[in-house]
């Protein structure tokens, strides 16, 4: 429908023919990326409201209910204040380095986002290796914390930045491996086709690498810097961590990257082991339909959203049940623990894929 519009307006503007389809795919990457970073604004109030509602509920505290109804414009409340905090840049700070950072902590999360596939139709960067780009981009957005640690002029927002770039780095090793046991039961790095590959429940990716998907959650936490791997952040030690001198804007810039990467990272999981945005039943509920079968994409965009809040609401399960570790014990449960584990699991996979086809 889209396309028919532009083609609309393109016959209209009198342009010559070999303009066309150029400017279609300029014109559909700054759509898509539009809608994307609106989409992320939106996702990001909703997981601050939904965790800061679930954590109260298992800590029996009421939460957020002043503002609206139940407190359901808490986060809105919140989100305009931070507009108009004062933008505060430390006076021995690097400036040009402290001001970089937050945008090269947001920008990959905003890229990683596009290349989530919601439906078979419906994704900004479609790649046959868009694991790869995923993952790639995502270990880029630790660049940002560790420029705002350096730039910062802090002891506490260096120590942070260093505790998470050596998580980060040793995390990414078991969390890798894990992928690369979805890869060989999939051959392909592409995300889509992972995801149409798991056509229904008894195919998805979890039963033959369970231990990969726990494995591959556990890393992931730990590379968002979530309870109980949030070293970076640790308020009892670090104040605040690699953000203790930011305020305003660039504080939103993180608190909004990190709200997405929860999110993003949520419906990679998804995607590799729960089938994505195919649906559990192995058929679509709206292709019975005559008049609603044009609109199976948006019955693929619920599955992965629906899979994606699940993962979300274990790892919310998680920072409410859970102390923070130490950081021997980080590194030691990386490197002796889910390292191995992961190896294990690959070698399970490489069998079962060989023997079973």
């Amino acid at each position: 429908m889209i396309y028919e519009i532009f083609v609309i307006i393109f016959s209209y503007l009198h342009l010559p023919l070999s303009f066309k389809e150029p400017l279609w795919e300029f014109f559909r990457t700054v759509l898509w990326f539009g809608l994307t970073a609106g989409f992320i604004m939106l996702i990001v109030l909703i997981l601050v409201l939904m965790e800061r509602k679930i954590l109260a509920k298992f800590t029996v505290r009421k939460g957020p209910n002043r503002v609206g109804t139940n407190g359901f414009l808490q986060t809105v409340a919140d989100a305009i204040k931070l507009l108009f905090k004062e933008d505060i840049i430390p006076k021995n700070a690097n400036k040009f380095l402290f001001s970089i950072a937050p945008i090269l902590f947001f920008i990959p999360c905003l890229i990683i986002f596009a290349i989530i596939p919601f439906s078979e139709d419906f994704g900004a960067l479609k790649t046959d290796c868009g694991l790869v780009l995923l993952l790639g981009f995502g270990g880029i957005s630790m660049l940002g914390i560790l420029l705002a640690g350096y730039s910062s002029n802090n002891k506490y927002a260096l120590l942070g930045s260093m505790r998470a770039i050596a998580q980060s780095i040793s995390y990414e090793l078991p969390l890798l491996t894990s992928a690369l046991a979805v890869v060989i039961l999939n051959n392909s790095m592409n995300l889509a086709k992972i995801a149409e590959s798991q056509s229904n429940l008894f195919e998805w990716n979890i039963f033959p690498s369970i231990i990969g998907f726990f494995v591959f959650l556990i890393c992931s936490i730990a590379e968002l810097n979530r309870t109980p791997f949030d070293l970076a952040e640790a308020e009892s030690e670090l104040v605040s961590g690699y953000n203790v001198e930011y305020s305003g804007m660039k504080f939103a810039l993180f608190f909004l990257a990190e709200y997405a990467c929860l999110f993003v990272y949520s419906a990679l999981i998804a995607t590799l082991f729960l089938g994505g945005f195919s649906s559990p039943f192995g058929v679509y509920l709206l292709s019975f339909l005559p008049i609603l079968k044009h609109f199976v994409f948006l019955e693929q965009i619920f599955w992965l959203i629906l899979k994606t809040f699940a993962i979300i609401l274990i790892i919310m399960w998680i920072r409410a049940t859970f102390p923070r570790l130490r950081c021997d014990q980080l590194m030691n449960f990386c490197w002796k623990v889910l390292y191995p584990v992961s190896i294990i699991n690959l070698l399970i996979v490489i069998l079962l894929k060989y023997y079973l086809g």
